[in-house]
This record gives structure tokens, sequence and C-alpha cells, in this order.
């Protein structure tokens, strides 16, 4: 039986996972792009990987807007940046969704989820979180560097493993399935890093994560932020951090060894002009540690700092 799978946001992440889902022969795997649409639409995507080797992926169909895409699809795969400050993307799916669709959100932060279970209570929402090393150098041409990691768990419904499987199946050996509450605590987890990381590079000018890393100030810094993070999602959750997951000294010790001088995600927006995923990785746990009766000084002083500076900017003043 064949499914079909809509990748709503056909950025470096959607691209290469829809490149490897490709490779299942019961799977149609179509594409929303946005600024990438033309470059796709005749070429299709270029994919250049060490582990997995270059290819050129043809999406089966390739649409410039949701509104072409309208029709029930059996799996969404939703990879745009979650930015609720600027739009609620659950909208734009809107005629795309029908009762029993699976929608994928491969999304960082905390409280993606909400939005779509709100706008399609008759659809299954399942939430991931990826560590995949891949960039969009020019339109249509993906480069995966490194790492192929991704979790996917239900949210707030009852459903199989099959995604996973068909990852697996695609060649993602780090394809897991996980409980609903694993994977909020590995959701809190991926922002405890964020948080530390990304707005901090922008404070810092650009700053690589290596040298923050390596720096001595800098790094207890970054430590104080994760930790706080960490010891707040034990208390927002109810569940204990899974040993697997590393401490904040060892993602330090490991962020030392790096030696690309890559700089975050948000840090690539700063110098983009684009807006910053804020809300999700930096608000969204101060809101919900608050309900709690939390508060996180560390993390809420950081996050009011960069937002000032992205609100002086795009509102036409100058630090």
């Amino acid at each position: 039986m064949t499914s079909s799978v809509l990748v709503f946001g056909a950025g470096a992440i959607g691209a290469f996972y829809g490149s490897r889902l490709a490779l299942v022969p019961s799977l149609r795997v179509s594409v929303v792009c946005r600024s990438n649409f033309k470059a796709v639409r005749e070429g299709g995507f270029n994919v250049e990987s060490s582990q997995y080797g270059n290819s050129n992926w043809r999406p089966h169909q390739v649409f410039g807007k949701p509104a072409d895409a309208r029709g029930k699809w059996d799996y969404i795969v939703v990879s745009t940046k979650a930015l609720p400050d600027v739009s609620d993307d659950s909208k734009l799916l809107e005629g795309l969704v029908g009762d029993g669709t699976k929608i994928v959100l491969i999304q960082n932060g905390l409280g993606v989820e909400e939005p779509y279970v709100k706008r399609f209570p008759r659809a299954h929402v399942m939430s991931a979180v990826t560590i995949a090393s891949c960039a969009q150098p020019e339109h249509g041409r993906i480069v995966h560097n490194r790492w192929t990691r991704i979790n996917v768990a239900p949210y707030k419904c009852k459903v199989g493993d099959q995604f996973v499987r068909w990852l697996q199946q695609a060649g993602i050996k780090d394809a897991k399935f996980d409980s609903e509450e694993k994977m909020q605590m590995l959701r809190w987890h991926k922002v405890a890093i964020n948080a530390a990381m990304n707005p901090s590079s922008v404070l810092a000018g650009g700053c690589p994560n290596v040298d923050m890393a390596r720096d001595d100030e800098m790094s207890r810094h970054l430590k104080g932020i994760m930790d706080e993070v960490l010891t707040t999602a034990i208390k927002v959750v109810g569940v204990a951090m899974p040993k697997e997951y590393a401490t904040a000294e060892q993602i330090l010790k490991s962020t030392q060894k790096n030696t690309s001088g890559s700089v975050p995600s948000m840090q690539q927006d700063w110098a983009g002009g684009k807006k910053m995923e804020l809300e999700v990785i930096l608000g969204a746990p101060i809101r919900l540690a608050r309900e709690k009766g939390i508060e996180m000084p560390r993390l809420q002083t950081t996050y009011s700092l960069i937002k000032m500076k992205q609100a002086r900017r795009d509102g036409g003043s100058k630090l």
C-alpha cells in the first residue's frame, strides 16, 4: 500500500529527511517549498552527504504554496522554524489534513505541538527532535555533514512506530520511537543546549561554539544556563532526566573538541536579518516554569537581552 508524505518547509532538514524517505518504495514524497521553489521544481535537490553519498532527489510533486497542495495527506512532515510570535504555521495546513493524518513536527523548542492539536483534533500529532548537521548553501543544494539522530513520539494520541520504521528502512539507524514523557524530556534537554549556545553567540558578536566553550567565563555562563534548564525540566515534567542524556559538562567537553568553527542557527538567522526562534527556545521554558512557581533568572536575563536586541533591530534602532 502506497502512502503519501508531504514535507512542509523543504529547507535543509526537511529536504534531507524527505530524500531519505523517498527511498522507501511504498512512499510518495512531495514538498512545499518557499524561496527555493523554482530551483527545486527545475532540478530537484542535490544532496551531498559523506555518510550516504551524493544523489539527486526529485520529489513526487513540488508545490510553491500550501494551497497548491490541497488534498488529504497520509503524513505531513513539518520542518519549518517555529516562530509563534510571527505566525501560527498550523493554519497553513488547513485543507491538507484529513481524519487520521499524521503530522510529524521536526521543530526545535517547547510547546510547538499545541497549535496543531487544537486546530486538527482528528489528526495524530507526532513530536520529533533531530540532531542532524545539514545546510542549504544555495537553493536546491543540501549538504549533510554529520549526525542523523532523530527521536519521534506521539503527542496526546495513540500512534504506532511506522514512521520510525520507514526512517530506519531508509538508512537512518539512529531513528528511535519514544514515549511522550521521554520526548518532552528530550525537548527540554535540547532546549538546554540551544538556550545556552544560540543567544550567547548572537550577544557575543557571532562567536563560534568552540570558542565559547573554550573560554573560562563564557563556559561558566553556558554551563549555568544548561544546568538551570535541566534542573527545571525535572520539576516541570515530573520525571527524572534519562541517564543516557549528556550532562552540561559533557556537552561542553564535546563542543571544545569540535574544530569546525560553526555558529548556532540563531546566529545564522541574526546575520541574515531573519527572526530568531526566541519564543520556543527561551520564552516557552520560562513560561512553563512560572506556571509551576519557578523562576529561571539566568535564562530570563538572556531572553530579555536578546529579545530587546531583535526588537531594536527590527524597529530600525541600533544598540
